[in-house]
């Protein structure tokens, strides 16, 4: 029963797997107006709307 249950979470593991790769982490840095300092910013984004975060102000 093991080798059975494990080959059905590979399965689940592979469609998994094929919809992250859809998905991207974006980091973009932001200047503090009080203190000039930078700050980075970071978030999962769909690959689609990597340039919509990255032109957001």
């Amino acid at each position: 029963m093991a080798k059975a249950a494990s080959k059905n979470a590979k399965v689940k593991d592979a469609k998994a797997a094929a919809e992250s790769k859809n998905w991207t982490k974006v980091i973009r840095a932001v200047r503090s107006p009080k203190t000039g300092a930078y700050a980075f910013k970071e978030q999962i984004v769909h690959k689609e709307k990597v340039k919509d975060f990255l032109a957001q102000k």
